[in-house]
């Protein structure tokens, strides 16, 4: 058994940072542009509405191994335009591939988590901070977007959750993520334990982000925690 976590175990956590650097590049990306998407997502305009409304209906409506494979295996039917445009470096290596697509997924994801969340905030605060002379863009800025925020971070937190676990299909275009390193080291020993040792890691790692994730939603929602414990305060006290 030792033998086999020595050999095993080195590619195991190469293929763990490579799963931790694809999740966080796409999920990164995605969160800098699931704003502006989700703002054009709620114009009244169809102009701006209906582009971003087909971007969301295809990444959310077909599987991630198929956009996968459209994108990795697709970009050689126009090689000869990618090499003309100097892209083709980029297409050929099934990292940057990877990355592109989590990144589009988890932007449609994160558009409508986002979108929903903008669309909850109380419309007395709204009303209340336009009748103080706020622009469109203070009003964004300080009431909306910190409120829409706080209500989309636990929803944030399970679509991180779920690009990390839903990124092993990246192994089938060959990149060596902790699953391609599974069966990698499969290969090789063809022992079962492999794969449990992989899905321990990935329980690891999804229970440690878990707990980092809750640590920061209760200093989101701190307030609401002290009034929360202040009014059983009050009731304990009165009875």
């Amino acid at each position: 058994m030792t033998d086999f976590i020595a050999k095993v175990a080195p590619m195991l956590l190469d293929g763990t940072w490579m799963t931790l650097k694809i999740t966080f590049i796409s999920v990164s990306l995605a969160a800098l542009l699931a704003l502006p998407m989700s703002i054009l997502r709620i114009q009244p305009s169809r102009v701006y509405r209906w582009p971003v409304q087909l971007f969301i209906s295809f990444f959310r409506g077909t599987p991630l191994i198929a956009q996968l494979f459209l994108l990795y295996y697709g970009s050689g039917q126009f090689r000869p335009w990618l090499m003309d445009m100097g892209l083709w470096h980029f297409f050929r290596d099934p990292v940057n591939c990877a990355l592109l697509v989590f990144t589009l997924n988890s932007l449609a994801y994160q558009t409508e988590i986002l979108r929903g969340a903008i669309q909850s905030v109380d419309a007395g605060e709204i009303e209340a901070a336009k009748s103080m002379g706020m622009s469109n863009s203070l009003l964004y800025r300080h009431i909306v977007l910190p409120l829409a925020y706080r209500i989309a971070f636990p929803a944030l937190g399970n679509e991180c959750i779920l690009m990390l676990k839903g990124g092993a299909v990246a192994s089938v275009i060959t990149v060596m993520d902790l699953m391609g390193q599974t069966r990698r080291a499969f290969s090789q020993t063809f022992d079962i334990s492999t794969y449990f040792l992989a899905a321990a890691m990935y329980l690891v790692i999804a229970t440690l982000f878990v707990m980092a994730w809750r640590q920061v939603e209760r200093y989101l929602y701190r307030h609401q925690i002290q009034r929360t414990s202040g009014a059983k305060s009050v009731t304990v006290a009165a009875t």
